[in-house]
């Protein structure tokens, strides 16, 4: 009698190589995601049924904190100085905001409806710190579905800083190397989200703290257990459909958080075509410009063509602006994000490869 011989499950720090891998390309999927959802707002469409809302406005934002949650842990585990830690994310995320403000203030806005004045400053100063202040120039953009905001996107950044700052605390304090400290805050963030989900809780800055920090933790806790995370098609299937199952749910991420978490890093992961391992992250640059130039566009009429078509010509409008942002502004920003030369281990999950790794 023959015995077969077991089949071994990679698991994801198998298959997930950090230089040579397709999260660029995952990114910037997400990214054009949020143009998608943006266009049934900025043509005033209101989605009414509630997975469906679910699926087109949350996935998007929800996969990138994932994303970042899985990076900016490894980031810490392999370079614990809170200096040179601090400085790459203020480098990473400030420059490209700044130059986003000015260009919106002071040329998109401008050159659209010809508001210029003291309002387009303080559009620029008060915003200056990530948190939004202020969404309107002068009033601007009037006469559209959406009036009155030209940048219904970055609000969110502020979020994503918080949490920078909140693996910064945790590994400062020695925190991080705890198992227990990831997946109590994780629970805590489910027990936050459960509650807003029941009405019990309508603090907005706890809601939305819940939101974002379910997600980010999310994907700390992939990475805490990437050597254990079996990556096959048991894992795949039954992570989509815990997702699509759950979106009927008052709020899906109480179940799909870290399914969610798990799929956009096998995405990255498993991506091979070596045109789709995009060496430049454009994704940022997508994420903050593709709302003002909507705007613009919804100005123009765009929107009445219907969400097809005003969401292809907004990415079209978008990405080279994208493109622009990333090799003026934060690639050779990031070039000063440390004086001292890497050194990568030369086993285990950190292996060595030609290409490199996405910026985080």
């Amino acid at each position: 009698m023959t015995t077969l011989a077991p089949v071994h499950t990679r698991s994801l720090s198998d298959v997930f190589d950090p230089r040579a891998n397709g999260l660029n390309f995952v990114r910037l999927s997400l990214a054009l995601g949020v143009i998608v959802w943006h266009s049934f707002a900025l043509s005033g469409i209101q989605i009414g049924w509630h997975p469906l809302r679910q699926l087109l406005g949350e996935i998007w934002v929800d996969g990138f904190f994932a994303i970042s949650g899985f990076l900016i842990v490894s980031s810490w585990t392999r370079d614990p100085n809170a200096a040179r830690y601090l400085r790459a994310r203020l480098l990473r995320i400030l420059p490209a905001f700044w130059v986003c403000l000015l260009v919106t203030a002071f040329f998109i806005a401008p050159l659209a409806t010809g508001s210029l004045g003291s309002n387009n400053i303080s559009y620029v100063v008060r915003n200056l710190a990530l948190w939004v202040f202020q969404f309107d120039i002068d009033g601007t953009p009037r006469s559209v579905p959406y009036p009155g905001v030209w940048n219904g996107s970055i609000w969110t950044l502020a979020w994503e800083f918080g949490c920078y700052l909140l693996v910064l605390g945790l590994g400062v304090t020695g925190l991080i190397r705890r198992r227990a400290t990831l997946w109590t805050l994780f629970i805590l963030c489910v027990g936050g989200t459960a509650a807003a989900s029941l009405g019990l809780i309508t603090n907005w800055f706890l809601i939305t703290g819940s939101r974002f920090g379910i997600m980010f933790i999310a994907g700390a806790i992939v990475w805490q257990h990437r050597d254990r995370i079996p990556v096959n098609r048991v894992t795949v299937i039954g992570s989509v459909a815990v997702v699509i199952s759950s979106l009927a749910l008052p709020d899906y991420r109480l179940l799909s958080a870290l399914p969610l978490a798990f799929l956009v890093l096998v995405a990255g992961a498993k991506i091979t075509t070596p045109r789709l391992r995009l060496r430049n992250d454009i994704s940022y640059g997508v994420y903050i410009y593709a709302f003002p130039l909507q705007q613009v566009l919804a100005i123009c009429g765009a929107w009445t063509l219907g969400i097809p078509a005003f969401a292809t010509l907004a990415m079209v409008a978008t990405i080279p602006i994208a493109a622009l942002s990333w090799f003026a502004v934060e690639k050779p920003a990031l070039r000063f994000k440390s004086t001292q030369k890497k050194r990568w281990p030369t086993t285990g999950f950190f292996r060595p490869k030609k290409n490199r790794t996405p910026s985080k």
